[in-house]
């Protein structure tokens, strides 16, 4: 029984290692390609976002790339957000205002959707209200990996540092996760990304009748669009520090819980290629644990438990180092052993709570 126990850890870490060397190697192997300067759209929604856009747009405004205009899209606010931007007229600002919420489609869709048919230009450079772009280059970083044949280019938004274990854990699962889709875009099955930092043509939008597929889900106008045409092709990648926007976190568990599972119940939506991969993955993750475990309890050497657990532990410490570094920024690394524990049963968890989540809301 112990050596089927150990078998079945050490089978399911090789599985794991098969992923992070896959995403590790891809992701040391990215070169920044930003060349040329493409006219650009910045859009923004915003439902009571008075305060951050206040910080957001001077910042936008500032922003070096030679042709680019921001679309700011007032999605209901009742916090003086209209009479704000209509006294902060610029040529290069304008705004878009949803008053009521259409039961047809999804209010954050419909914004969005408002915010991409406004926009002058074809290249659609999206973010949100509560993010800041920490460099002046942002919008010629993440704009200059389009070719002719690209459609989307892919960035990373990390959330902003806060203490405690809750500011802790969302940096690692915010990591984690961007490791994930970058890695997978890179080896050539881009599956998702994230709105607060993503780019794509106004034509494709229009050409694949935007988000008419998926107007009544909940989410999902950020990593659905890429699942559904996103290819190895037309999907290129923006790293570096010059390229990321960073978000305020959640400041409580209930909200954070709530944001997740919104994220999460998008997944069952994925193509049966995406769900199986990830899927296995976190399947691999939930064995591995559990394996371990039962090895502890059961055997009377403790070596191999032991020397498993050093080993991961050692390997997502390097794994989540480098990757970091490469995106632009550097985690707490010595807290990365305590959340990698801790997010594997987050993952179960919430992946099976959403799952079986057939409604969600949206903020309001």
């Amino acid at each position: 029984m112990i050596d089927l126990v150990a078998v079945v850890a050490i089978g399911s870490l090789m599985v794991l290692m098969m992923y992070w060397l896959v995403i590790l190697i891809k992701i040391l192997g990215y070169k920044s390609n930003a060349k040329k300067q493409y006219p650009v759209s910045v859009i923004v929604c915003a439902h009571n976002e008075l305060d951050h856009l206040k910080k957001l747009i001077p910042i936008l405004l500032k922003q070096s790339h030679a042709d680019f205009e921001i679309v700011i899209v007032d999605d209901r606010s009742d916090d003086g957000t209209y009479d704000y931007l209509l006294g902060n007229q610029s040529d290069k600002l304008k705004f878009a205002r949803v008053d009521q919420v259409h039961d047809h489609i999804n209010a954050k869709k419909f914004a969005l959707t408002m915010g991409i048919k406004a926009a002058s230009n074809d290249i659609i450079l999206l973010t949100d209200a509560d993010c800041l772009p920490v460099s002046e280059n942002w919008i010629s970083q993440m704009t200059g990996s389009f070719r002719k044949d690209v459609q989307y280019v892919l960035g990373v938004s990390p959330y902003e540092k806060s203490k405690g274990l809750l500011g802790q854990f969302i940096q690692f699962e915010t990591q984690w996760t961007a490791m994930n889709y970058i890695g997978f875009a890179l080896a050539g099955n881009p599956y998702m990304a994230v709105g607060r930092n993503l780019a794509y043509r106004k034509s494709s939008f229009l050409d694949h009748k935007g988000f008419s597929k998926i107007q009544h889900i909940t989410g999902g106008d950020d990593d659905l669009i890429v699942n559904d045409h996103a290819t190895k092709s037309n999907t290129n990648v923006a790293l570096g520090a010059e390229t990321l926007t960073y978000s305020l976190p959640k400041l409580t568990w209930a909200d954070y819980i709530h944001q997740k599972i919104r994220h999460w119940s998008v997944g069952k939506h994925y193509r049966f290629k995406d769900k199986f991969l990830l899927g296995l993955q976190n399947l691999s993750n939930l064995v591995f644990w559990l394996a371990l475990i039962i090895l502890a309890i059961q055997t009377n050497n403790y070596l191999i438990p032991a020397g498993l657990l050093i080993f991961r532990m050692i390997f997502v410490t390097i794994l989540n180092n480098l990757t970091s570094k490469k995106f632009g920024y550097r985690m707490n690394i010595w807290l990365v052993p305590v959340m990698d524990i801790l997010y594997v049963g987050y993952a179960s968890l919430f992946g099976i709570i959403a799952l079986f989540t057939k409604k969600v809301r949206w903020k309001k």
